[in-house]
């Protein structure tokens, strides 16, 4: 239960759960020392926008509390009026994975949610595109050079032939050769490759091209018998096949292209159920307010779409490691509870070969956003997921296989989860940032969530929808929710195109590869 000191002109601030012993400042610009509260609080010190402020008097090794979880215990005494940052807090251990309760068994069923549709494109394995895109992917970097130069050839001289198409994107990656194929993590990149040709945005004609003596192999990627691509006709090429250079390594790669093309652009949108939607969920960039506005509209949001039968993904293994306590009841079975703990347990693992832990995950931009640490961003993160029951998890690469609320388990790298996400089949990408980035993706549309109404203002041709007016009072968080669902399907019927895709905005695939390279 949110409480909101209001008055928009003078000192606000805002107490997430009524256990909290710090609530973060509202106004822009923060508040000055001496400013006084309409509770009779007073700020002792100069406190910058999103950043906590000390409800009470804090004793040394005192728990501090935000959502009503301990985010950490004092290191020295903080008095009332005070500004609470990392520096004065440690941060407490991640909830243990052996004592987490495996599901309450409760339901969480809501009401269905009939009769609201998209406008896309049917594939031959039953999933559906938000965008009618010829994707090129590739076996091994070597080859990306070439493809970028056929891809920008594509695009100028036989893109324009084709109007139903709307983009050639190359599905370029670091991996290949050079690695430890046979490695015991290397299915990881593997499935994922493999997988990002079969998005449903490429409607199943993806093309391969290698170079031919590279460790992944085109039949690694694409397999015969497999109804997400059509392998009828040619459907890959090596470059150390040409026999005359270059030219002919873009002759030939715009030959494949082309009949592609061909088949691509017979495709029309049809009225689909919000059902076929596969909505990945991301935040990057997050502030303090991540988890009061932004983050909070998209979990509303989401029981929507679940409500309507969709599929929902969220992610970042280290942005739900310290709320996984709160997460794990939500699982609809004890098995699929089990399988979210196994892969928490995978990335601790993980993390610890390298010689880190998941307190690596908080950057300078989070703590200058107000987080104090990974255990306050994980609680603000998690929110996204809103209230429905956990229907399934899934490991890094995999494609999804139910539908529902998704654990789609990544690494917290804005680029690495979503070419994750991407390979799951997401055709739909929402992002919520605080601080503000230009991310975006070729093979799905992003859309760009503000958690300040600041950053909205500042950057009006970048973020898509501003939820900061919750704070503002310009708006509830179930208004936003709803205008966040009939935004998802206006967007995946192709009706609004985001920012990021109107300025041709993307960030590179970067695979997830834990296994060694030689």
């Amino acid at each position: 239960m949110m409480k909101h000191i209001q008055h928009r002109d003078s000192p606000r601030y805002i107490q997430v759960h009524p256990d909290d012993n710090v609530a973060v400042v509202v106004n822009d610009g923060g508040v000055a020392s001496g400013a006084r509260f309409s509770d009779t609080l007073q700020a002792s010190e100069n406190i910058p926008q999103c950043h906590k402020i000390a409800l009470a008097d804090i004793p040394r090794d005192s728990e501090i509390k935000r959502y009503g979880q301990v985010i950490g215990t004092a290191l020295t005494a903080i008095r009332r009026g005070s500004r609470v940052g990392a520096e004065q807090l440690s941060m407490p251990s991640a909830p243990p994975l052996d004592r987490l309760p495996l599901s309450d068994g409760a339901s969480r069923d809501q009401t269905p949610l009939q009769g609201h549709t998209f406008e896309g494109f049917r594939n031959a394995d039953g999933t559906v595109g938000t965008r009618n895109l010829l994707g090129i992917t590739t076996t091994v970097q070597c080859v990306a050079g070439v493809l970028d130069h056929a891809v920008e050839r594509i695009r100028k001289e036989l893109l324009p032939l084709y109007s139903n198409v709307e983009d050639v994107v190359a599905l370029t990656h670091n991996y290949g050769c050079g690695v430890a194929i046979d490695a015991k993590d290397a299915y990881i990149p593997i499935r994922t490759v493999r997988n990002l040709a079969r998005n449903p945005n490429l409607g199943g004609e993806a093309l391969v091209i290698g170079l031919g003596c590279e460790k992944l192999q085109a039949q690694q990627i694409m397999h015969e018998g497999d109804r997400s691509i059509d392998l009828q006709e040619p459907w890959f090429y090596r470059l150390q096949e040409s026999k005359t250079g270059f030219k002919e390594m873009i002759h030939q790669i715009m030959s494949l292209a082309e009949a592609r093309l061909q088949k691509l652009d017979k495709r029309r949108r049809e009225t689909c159920p919000a059902s076929e939607l596969i909505l990945g969920m991301q935040c990057g960039g997050s502030d303090a307010f991540s988890g009061i506005t932004a983050n909070p509209a998209l979990g509303f949001a989401s029981d929507l779409l679940i409500r309507a039968g969709a599929t929902v993904l969220f992610s970042e293994v280290t942005e739900v490691r310290d709320a996984v306590h709160i997460l794990t009841a939500r699982a609809k079975t004890p098995e699929i509870a089990r399988q979210l703990i196994e892969q928490m347990d995978w990335y601790d693992h993980y993390l610890h070969l390298g010689g880190a832990d998941r307190s690596a995950n908080t950057t300078p931009g989070n703590k200058a956003g107000g987080l104090s640490n990974i255990v306050e961003k994980a609680l603000g993160s998690v929110v996204k997921s809103g209230h429905s029951a956990i229907s399934g998890v899934i490991g890094p690469g995999e494609r999804i296989k139910e539908k529902g609320l998704i654990f789609c388990a990544t690494p917290a790298s804005d680029f690495v989860c979503g070419t994750l996400q991407l390979a799951a089949g997401m055709n739909l990408h929402v992002f919520t940032t605080g601080r503000g980035t230009p991310y975006g993706l070729a093979m799905a549309p992003v859309i760009k969530v503000s958690t300040r109404s600041e950053l909205a203002q500042r950057w009006p041709d970048l973020i898509d929808v501003d939820a900061g007016r919750i704070i503002s009072s310009a708006g509830s968080l179930e208004d936003l929710g709803w205008e966040l669902f009939h935004y998802y399907l206006d967007v995946a019927s192709g009706r609004k195109r985001t920012w990021a895709e109107q300025h041709r905005i993307h960030n590179d695939l970067t695979l997830f590869n834990p296994a060694p390279i030689t």
